[in-house]
């Protein structure tokens, strides 16, 4: 096993390389998150071995959870009340309509071409429905993206988290090994409905602790933003304590809940925490990227690799197609929007927890998984710039000014 200080050294060196590497990934193809997996893997038992991780471990177990919290959080925290309501239409069908059909299309193909059980295939269908602001982030600040279709993608990307979450936690607890007690309103009452009670209580209260910042405020904004990450951590303990609910769903709504309530305090905790969020992200891609082995990802041959094309070519595409239709949205917009679903942070992070909890199957589902996301890295990074050029080229210029982003 890694120790410690090996864990350490190879986190100082990531950080110092992605640094040095950021400027060149920027001008290329090549995305950070897609340097971290890389270079996980190949300090991985996959290539040289210099880490050694189990999957199961407390470490990557705390790093997925801690690193869950904050993302969700952040996400949380961009859905503020006037987005929602300029902008609402278009994310909202997508992430009521094409979100389950993106699942179920995947867990179709897993079923007939993988051979894996519908509970196995419903849970890989919930690992890779949500889409990854880290790896479209080049795509929603680009003003020659249409201002409707980067605010769309925006508002799903930041939403599909936390929606996503309850079904992959449901179908990991249904199949977690040793465990036959799992009862689906159960879940819902306790899981769901308390995260959902703790949530809106956490962001009420810690939107109203904290004084609103007047002129000559005593509370400067690092302060601020040390405030917003210590609500989400303590929303999380409070919710795992019994009488439990879900201490990731609370998050997700009590950060919804401070940043319609106090805008000051979401542009503080993006300001002021986005070395952390990005260490955290980048830690993730790391340890993910080291649990990784070649044999591993090609255990099911073809099959997997089937899977992954279908979830590209077909399920999302299917899912926006199905509910774009009849929105006005030019299907040069739909085409572009049904393209640019990476996964990536979300599904890692969901998949380490998925790997943590005896999963039966979890291991072929992770796979593939883990997969998608690295042909995420190399195809989305690949196609971003060409992308953008195309749509860029058949729609029409906007006569409006960009309105500036809600964190800016």
């Amino acid at each position: 096993m890694t120790t410690f200080q090996t864990a350490v050294a190879v986190l100082g060196g990531l950080l110092i390389l992605g640094a040095l590497l950021s400027g060149i990934a920027g001008r290329s193809a090549l995305s950070l998150a897609a340097v971290f997996v890389l270079v996980g893997f190949l300090l991985g038992p996959g290539a040289t071995g210099v880490l050694e991780l189990n999957a199961d471990s407390g470490f990557v177990t705390d790093l997925a959870s801690i690193a869950l919290i904050v993302v969700l959080f952040r996400d949380g925290l961009d859905v503020d009340s006037e987005l929602l309501q300029s902008h609402w239409q278009v994310p909202l069908r997508k992430i009521v309509i094409a979100m389950p059909l993106t699942a179920v299309v995947v867990a179709l193909f897993a079923r007939l071409l993988v051979g894996l059980s519908w509970s196995e295939s419903f849970l890989l269908g919930a690992l890779l429905c949500p889409t990854d602001p880290v790896l479209s982030s080049g795509i929603v600040t680009d003003p020659r993206v249409p201002r409707r279709i980067r605010h769309s993608l925006n508002l799903e990307s930041g939403l599909n988290d936390g929606l996503a979450l309850p079904g992959v936690l449901a179908f990991a607890a249904a199949l977690e090994v040793g465990r036959s007690d799992f009862v689906w309103w159960h879940f819902v009452l306790q899981d769901v409905g308390l995260g959902l009670a703790y949530g809106l209580l956490c962001g009420l209260l810690g939107s109203l602790l904290m004084p609103r910042d007047r002129r000559g405020g005593s509370i400067p904004g690092h302060q601020r933003a040390l405030y917003g990450l210590g609500l989400a951590l303590a929303t999380y303990g409070l919710t795992v304590i019994p009488p439990h609910g879900n201490g990731f769903i609370a998050v997700f709504v009590a950060a919804i809940v401070t940043g319609i309530r106090r805008p000051d305090l979401r542009e503080a905790f993006v300001t002021g925490n986005e070395e952390i969020v990005e260490v955290l992200k980048l830690g993730t891609f790391a340890v993910f990227g080291s649990l990784l082995t070649i044999h591993g990802l090609f255990a099911d041959g073809w099959a997997a690799v089937g899977v992954v094309v279908a979830t590209f070519l077909l399920a999302r595409p299917f899912g926006i197609w199905v509910a774009l239709a009849g929105t006005g949205v030019r299907r040069a917009a739909q085409a572009f929007i049904a393209w640019f679903g990476p996964k990536g942070v979300s599904t890692m992070a969901f998949s380490l927890l998925v790997l943590s909890r005896h999963v039966e199957g979890g291991a072929r589902i992770v796979n593939i998984a883990a997969l998608t996301v690295l042909a995420s890295v190399l195809v989305y990074g690949l196609t971003e710039e060409p992308g953008i050029r195309w749509i860029a080229a058949r729609s029409p210029a906007e006569q409006a000014p960009d309105p500036q982003p809600a964190h800016a």
